[in-house]
């Protein structure tokens, strides 16, 4: 058996899909221009048809790159993008007030360069803002034809079953890998039964799964996980040890550690789709060749046993952030 196409919103996608958070955002110094343009058009040719951004992800720099490198190739591509975390200089706040939700999505419009998002997301759970009031706005966008349809991000399933009830919801992103299980609690059930697609991002965890973490790892200047707790050691050593388990499993099927993830994420459900990210192209590329691939369940099986919620040492975010999360904690 192999994996097939997976719908968005009655769309039909590769169900390995590219973030595009990491060209010039979060863990390392942002490409060149040329070099993330070049990147952005390699992956559409290697088989990427959704591409997901944010206005966040270099404070527009991600829209303006897709914007100016593919506007001749829109029509090949299922685009998503997303508003909520609102930068003003210094100042961070989660904003999904109707008003706000709007003039940012005119913004993202002229910086990608096209007349539609097919998905647009709100990034974080705006608590002063009721959902309903938020999920009333993108309805109007909808209707405009400005966005094909909306998603939210990090949130719970009774906040996912609150915006429904409002507008039906496309999609439900969080992060979503063996090191990563908090969607396990309610939101993969969740949006099994409303027919949402859950678009599960870091399937990699975050770089762990891939095996290019190191003990003594050096962070880079900006590198968002060198303040996050599994990241640190003694955390960081204690789970590298599973990762070592974790790319011999790899080895014995034939994959590579990034391709086991996919394989492992898009194996829980046929209403999931995966967006791993990268600045590197070998990585784009990697990532996507074996898309179709399917694990067995033994597989699956013996990754479950090895790397889960029990053994993982170390919370996914800092202190400060996690009251911005609205999806269920253990």
């Amino acid at each position: 058996m192999t994996f097939t196409n997976r719908a968005i919103n009655g769309r039909l996608t590769n169900p390995v899909g590219l973030g595009c958070m990491n060209i010039c955002w979060a863990y390392a110094p942002p490409v060149a221009d040329d070099y993330a343009m070049k990147l952005l058009n390699a992956a559409l040719d290697a088989g990427y048809d959704h591409l997901d951004t944010a206005r966040i992800y270099g404070l527009g720099e991600s829209e303006r790159l897709i914007g100016e490198a593919l506007k001749g190739r829109r029509d090949e591509f299922f685009l998503a993008s997303k508003t909520g975390i609102i930068i003003d200089g210094k100042e961070r706040r989660i904003d999904c007030r109707p008003e706000t939700i709007k003039a940012a999505c005119e913004e993202s419009l002229r910086l990608l360069q096209t007349d539609h998002i097919d998905l647009y997301y709100l990034h974080r759970r705006d608590f002063n803002t009721p959902i309903e009031e938020s999920v009333g706005a993108l309805a109007e966008l909808i209707k405009e034809g400005k966005i094909g349809s909306y998603g939210l991000s990090e949130m719970s399933a009774e906040t996912v079953r609150k915006a429904h009830q409002t507008h039906p919801c496309a999609a439900l992103q969080t992060e979503y890998s063996p090191m990563t299980r908090h969607p396990e609690i309610a939101v993969l059930e969740a949006c099994k039964e409303l027919g949402i697609t859950f678009v599960a991002f870091s399937p990699v965890g975050r770089g762990f799964l891939t095996g290019g973490l190191k003990e003594g790892q050096e962070w880079t200047k900006g590198d968002l996980r060198a303040s996050w707790p599994r990241f640190q050691e003694p955390n960081l050593s204690a789970n590298l040890k599973l990762v070592a388990g974790f790319k011999a499993i790899a080895e014995a099927e034939g994959v590579t550690p990034s391709q086991l993830a996919m394989g492992w994420v898009l194996s829980k459900g046929d209403h999931i789709v995966t967006i791993p990210g990268s600045q590197n192209i070998a990585h784009v590329e990697e990532n996507i060749a074996r898309w179709d691939w399917q694990p067995t369940a033994q597989v699956v099986a013996r990754i479950d046993a090895l790397i889960n919620h029990s053994t993982v040492a170390g919370d996914r975010y800092s202190g400060p952030m996690k009251p911005t999360i609205d999806t269920e904690d253990f």
